[in-house]
């Protein structure tokens, strides 16, 4: 049964405000995930973004969002107007559930979001250098707000433990009893290593993860300026962030076909924006040894655990063949975070 995107979005309109007419909805969506981005115009003209989204849990969808709202409202310059703003009515943000036979969309309604200059697909030297100054000052103005953000039900463990649980009850629902053994065995090195690394001395912040050039715009001298697209939001420690900024750092670069190996993390351009990063928010050793973990948790939960959720099908198939052949295998051998924290000069 075939999802009418449309429809749905005209329904969730219809019950924000049935009073403006959609002249026309226009499909922006990249096919890499399962969620859809539209652009809505109006008969007289103004348009909004529309997002809807079957990924993960409805509560969680909404809960995240309403973060995200607080979050937004309450980051001082010069972040007071960097995140997309969601539309709301009667002073909450407005979702919208359409639940028919086996479907269950969500659909959420933004402000349009100025986009400025996007950063080029491979990065100098001055731009990493730019990109971690920034990121070390958005994470310093999320841990001074941390106290007025609502609560989350997330947590790291609670997600790696519905994945042991699934793959408890019936171990071919990855694949084969091999692939079973391999889940089961790095999620228990990531509840085992996350007391190692001493987390519970970690703050929680809200962590956007997902830092691909194509998610956010920078102004001036690369300072940040708009940020969209929350799939991976959650409260979690700033070190999930960095994965993914590895990547954008690396020396590939922006890549169209893609793949998450963990090399980005322990290239020479990375150690530039961690040495960067450390001047203005200094890093401590424990949380340089989780990016470990963050790696190691990002494959089991987004590859391994919801890739089928959130990925088209043709790259779901792919990331989670690459992450039993590749990605898992690589998780103890190819990082050393001893040579970050030497490079760092970190003691404690």
């Amino acid at each position: 049964m075939n999802i009418d995107y449309n429809q749905i979005i005209h329904k969730a309109w219809e019950g924000y405000d049935a009073s403006r007419t959609i002249a026309r909805i226009e499909d922006l969506s990249v096919y890499v995930s399962t969620n859809r981005v539209c652009k809505v115009i109006f008969t007289d003209g103004d348009f909004i973004i529309a997002k809807a989204s079957s990924y993960g849990k409805y509560e969680f969808f909404k809960e995240d969002h309403r973060i995200i709202q607080t979050l937004s409202n309450n980051l001082l310059y010069p972040f007071e107007n960097l995140l997309a703003k969601s539309l709301q009515k009667n002073n909450r943000v407005y979702i919208y559930r359409h639940k028919k036979a086996k479907h269950d969309v969500w659909v959420v309604f933004y402000n349009p979001t100025r986009v400025m200059e996007r950063l080029p697909r491979r990065l100098d030297d001055a731009h990493i250098k730019s990109l971690a100054r920034q990121m070390a000052k958005f994470h310093l103005a999320c841990t001074r707000i941390k106290n007025v953000i609502p609560k989350s039900g997330k947590t790291l463990r609670t997600d790696i433990n519905a994945l042991l649980q699934t793959v408890e009850k019936n171990p071919r629902t990855f694949g084969s009893r091999m692939h079973a053994d391999l889940i089961k065995y790095h999620c228990e090195q990531f509840l085992k290593n996350r007391l190692k690394c001493n987390v519970g001395s970690f703050e929680l912040i809200p962590v956007f993860i997902d830092w691909n050039i194509g998610n956010f715009s920078v102004i001036n001298k690369h300072e940040l300026f708009s940020r969209w697209d929350y799939d991976w939001f959650r409260i979690s420690y700033r070190m999930l962030d960095f994965y993914f900024l590895s990547r954008v750092v690396s020396d590939v670069g922006d890549r169209t076909v893609f793949s998450y190996v963990i090399d980005t993390m322990m290239e020479p351009r990375f150690l530039t924006f961690l040495t960067e990063y450390h001047k203005v928010f200094p890093l401590k050793a424990d949380e340089i040894r989780f990016l470990r973990e963050a790696y190691r948790f990002f494959i089991l939960n987004y590859v391994v655990k919801d890739g089928n959720h959130f990925f088209s099908p043709e790259y779901a198939k792919k990331l989670r063949h690459e992450a039993f052949e590749i990605y898992l295998p690589s998780v103890d051998r190819d990082f050393d975070p001893e040579k970050i924290i030497k490079h760092l000069k970190i003691t404690v």
